[in-house]
């Protein structure tokens, strides 16, 4: 009881596992459904233009998890921008997720995941945002808790470990992240993923990291061959089970449920991203079957993948061309039905590709999560 309230220290990985029929079963679904889109991300002709909607959805959607309000079109504009009168806060915070995450994915062929990784990708994370008073890059020197506003180490439902027994956490963590052969990557990747929750070895953005270091395990470990899967979504939908789940680790050992919950996440997230992939590349397939290349019009259409927004002055920029030649793409992509003028305006007037912004934005898929329900 250091200073009159109970803190939390978890006991180090791994736990003692059982794996019955049931656990075996869905493992075996989320391996698959894993593999099925790793194998997409492998036949992809052009990969960035799937990774970048998807990189930036996650974003927004980790992102609101922890209360931000920013929405993929106020990402998708800002990047547009060429200048922001007054830059939102959310937006900022969600566009740090973006750099924080792609930072990773550049470092893991130099650096494998560790604490170090971690410090760095959190310092991007928090740079310039509300929780910059968070010392970022900086593991807590302080004790921390999670509870409703007001509450207290003494009243919060969970108070992770102080800080001299979370540095041995954390480093107990670290051994358990380089362990590789000893079981399942899903696995090792759901434990890793609760521990670091429990550790929360930072003032603000622990769910952020947590949720970024799911994707980045997954392609350290080549089950991944693009950052494709992203189990915000997933968790959103079912915000309140995820932490409840969490906890019932911390209070029962009840590992099982908690596994269960992250193997259906998985086998959901992946079979949605191969659908979602598929109907993007179907869409891309017929347009360019729509399109000729006269004013470098397929070139204009894969930039819209990446952001479905546009301008004449950005496709001039985009295509190298002059502004009547722009003008004159921008209006072919709008007769064949690709684009559509949304800001009413005169002068600088905005498109969007609405199919491709449809197929980004449209909800997760449930089924797999009903057919876990019914189990």
């Amino acid at each position: 009881m250091p200073q009159g309230y109970a803190a939390f220290i978890p006991a180090p990985l791994p736990p003692k596992l059982v794996y019955d029929d049931k656990l075996v079963l869905a493992l075996s679904r989320a391996d698959a459904a894993l593999s099925e889109l790793s194998g997409l991300g492998r036949q992809l002709p052009n990969p960035h233009l799937l990774i970048a909607p998807y990189v930036r959805r996650e974003a927004v959607l980790s992102s609101r998890i922890e209360g931000t309000r920013a929405s993929l079109s106020d990402i998708l504009l800002d990047e547009i921008q060429s200048s922001t009168p007054k830059e939102d806060a959310d937006v900022r915070e969600v566009r740090n997720y973006v750099t924080a995450l792609e930072y990773g994915i550049k470092r893991l062929p130099d650096l494998p995941l560790s604490l170090r990784l971690v410090r760095e990708i959190h310092e991007r994370l928090m740079k310039g945002v509300r929780g910059e008073y968070a010392t970022p890059g900086e593991f807590r020197r302080s004790q921390n808790w999670i509870g409703p506003s007001g509450s207290t180490p003494s009243t919060a439902p969970y108070v992770p470990p102080p800080p001299d027994e979370m540095m041995k956490a954390l480093g107990e963590w670290e051994l358990f992240l380089h362990q590789r052969g000893a079981m399942p990557d899903l696995v090792q990747c759901a434990l890793m993923h609760e521990q670091f929750e429990a550790i929360h070895p930072f003032l603000d953005g622990n769910g952020r990291i947590g949720r970024l270091l799911i994707t980045f395990f997954l392609m350290e470990r080549e089950r991944l061959s693009q950052p494709l899967l992203y189990l915000s979504a997933y968790i959103e939908a079912h915000r309140q089970e995820y932490y409840d789940l969490l906890q019932r680790v911390r209070t029962h050992g009840d590992w099982p449920a908690w596994l269960h919950y992250f193997l259906a996440g998985v086998t959901e997230t992946a079979r949605d991203a191969v659908s979602r992939a598929g109907e993007l590349m179907d869409l891309r397939e017929q347009f360019r079957k729509k399109l000729s290349d006269k004013f470098k019009s397929l070139a204009l259409l894969d930039a819209l993948f990446v952001n479905p927004y546009i301008t004449v002055a950005r496709a001039e920029k985009i295509l190298r061309v002059s502004n009547p030649t722009a003008r004159q793409t921008v209006g072919i992509l709008e007769e064949n039905g690709m684009l559509e003028e949304v800001s009413g305006r005169k002068w600088n007037r905005l498109y969007l590709a609405r199919p491709i912004m449809s197929v980004i934005e449209k909800a997760t898929r449930t089924k797999q999560n009903e057919e876990r329900n019914n189990e």
